[in-house]
């Protein structure tokens, strides 16, 4: 029997975000349905729920054969998860009506999620799911398209999903879920050991699509496996197939070479700079793969917003120690310059906590609208970025060509780098959590000004100490910022100038190479 869509659609007024009650309960019977054919839900297994537009919250018994249940064996619930109202008792051999076990589970993601439907499935794919690797917390799987399907989530990025072990009883792993929930902000499901997963959306459509492309996942992840194949990394880089004396003036090869077993696509064409190709390419991030605008207009204004909360968090705790000691240490390094204005920070006495953290907020205004690029400024930074990008309520915005490029610049054997004035752990943050996912496979480390000052050519010499190049002509630098490819180009480097909108514009006249998208890098 082929699947069915099911008919029924949410009401269209603004007035009532979800459903009514009756037509939830018609929902919940198709979607029974067609679940039970696709194979989730036999046995009476498995479970679904959706949210009313009037709040309440109408779910599917237990103990009911899923494809003959009808919109009279629902139950509802208010808010708090209290039962308002209990289906009529059926004929034998039907059993009495019985609350899903489920319900506490379903609960928890209305509660912590703000959920507008939860389904429960026992599909096999989701059981063989977590046993791949029966010691695994976790289930991942990147580079699939069906990725996509999962709010939050890119093609190039990693979807992680937690495992749970499972107990005896389906109410009693309420916790256990409740935790995953809270530990794993970027997941909409939670796959239980041995039994099956819960998911969930903002409305039924979105629950059932993203049940959909999880049950793809991990289907896929399990025919990977068969063929050893780990869903959980990016596909192997296709290998460089010829020296560099063994390609022609064009960059071609000058022979055929057999196809990698694991290559994506042939390696793009490698644009020579001076007598050599770049070994490495390192990037800039503001101006030159993110816009401007998100640097500025969200990210300084999220740290700003949240430094207060962010120190009451972390006083008294090791790391928050260490960064209120770094700003106070820069405020008397500073006062000792003669700049005027600085806020000096107190000691801690034990018994002036408000008066330090007051001190350290107007430090860090003051260094904001300054726009100084300060490591005691950007280490405190990225530890608020830190909480907001694990929340969800950061994700960095990249320009769209960025993803594309570094997966050529992978699959060329290019490694890739960036250097920005932003703290090591705020760049890793920035690219770890990104609106197409995590791209942190694609990149091999990461500089800031502990490497140096930007504008200073010994902080490329450093880097390039670093990368351990033969010589830093091997090595590409890639930024909107023209004070900056000139120290780079002082210290051996090549380096290409970047226009995107937003940038300010470069000078009228200079002998760098400009592009407008990554993907010219190595064209």
């Amino acid at each position: 029997m082929a699947p069915r869509t099911p008919k029924s659609k949410p009401a269209k007024t603004s007035a009532q975000p979800g459903p009514s009650v009756d037509e939830a309960k018609t929902l919940i019977a198709e979607l029974c349905g067609l679940f039970y054919n696709q194979g989730w839900v036999g046995g009476t297994g498995g479970g679904i729920s959706v949210k009313a537009g009037d709040g309440s919250i109408v779910m599917a018994p237990s103990g009911v054969q899923k494809e003959r249940m009808k919109e009279d064996d629902m139950f509802v619930l208010d808010s708090n998860g209290e039962i308002i109202h209990t289906p009529d008792a059926k004929p034998l051999p039907a059993r009495p009506p019985k609350l899903s076990e489920c319900s506490p589970l379903f609960m928890a993601a209305y509660e912590l999620r703000g959920a507008g439907a939860v389904i429960h499935s026992h599909s096999l794919n989701a059981v063989m799911a977590t046993i791949l690797d029966p010691e695994a917390t976790e289930f991942k799987v990147t580079h699939l398209e069906m990725i996509k399907g999962i709010e939050g989530h890119g093609f190039y990025g990693n979807c992680v999903v937690p495992i749970i072990e499972n107990t005896a009883r389906e109410c009693e792993l309420t916790d256990r879920l409740r935790q995953a929930i809270k530990d794993y902000p970027s997941s909409n499901a939670v796959l239980v050991r041995r039994h099956g997963v819960y998911i969930w959306g903002k409305d039924w459509i979105q629950a059932k699509t993203q049940s959909e492309c999880y049950d793809y996942l991990f289907a896929s992840a399990i025919e990977m496996h068969k063929l050893g194949i780990d869903a959980s990394r990016p596909p192997a880089a296709s290998p460089l197939k010829a020296s560099t004396n063994e390609l022609s003036e064009n960059g071609n090869h000058s022979h055929k070479s057999e196809p990698h077993e694991h290559s994506e696509a042939p390696a793009p064409k490698r644009q020579k700079y001076g007598s050599k190709m770049p070994t490495c390419v390192v990037l800039d991030i503001e101006g030159t793969v993110a816009p401007i605008s998100f640097v500025s207009d969200v990210m300084f204004p999220y740290a700003k917003k949240h430094v207060r909360q962010h120190l009451e968090l972390a006083y008294g705790t090791a790391e928050g120690t260490e960064d209120i000691q770094l700003i106070r240490q820069q405020a008397v390094d500073d006062q000792a310059q003669g700049i005027e204005g600085i806020t000096l920070i107190p000691e801690d006495n034990g018994d002036n906590k408000v008066q330090v953290i007051d001190a350290v907020v107007k430090w860090v205004e003051d260094a904001i609208a300054k726009d100084r690029k300060i490591a005691a400024l950007k280490t405190l930074q990225g530890h608020i970025w830190r909480l907001g990008f694990n929340r969800g309520e950061l994700r960095a915005e990249l320009f769209r060509d960025v993803p594309d490029a570094l997966t050529e610049l992978r699959a060329a054997g290019v490694k890739t780098y960036i250097y920005s004035s932003g703290s090591r752990e705020a760049q890793r943050l920035f690219f770890g959590y990104s609106q197409v996912g995590d791209l942190r496979p694609y990149l091999s480390g990461f500089f800031d000004t502990s490497s140096g000052t930007k504008t200073e050519s010994t902080s490329y010499q450093n880097i390039a100490l670093s990368l351990g190049v033969d010589s830093p002509s091997e090595l590409l630098f890639a930024t909107d910022v023209y004070s900056e490819a000139v120290a780079a180009k002082a210290a051996g480097w090549n380096a290409v100038l970047v226009t995107r909108p937003g940038n300010k514009p470069l000078p009228e006249s200079h002998d760098f190479k400009v592009i407008s998208s990554m993907k010219e890098l190595l064209i």
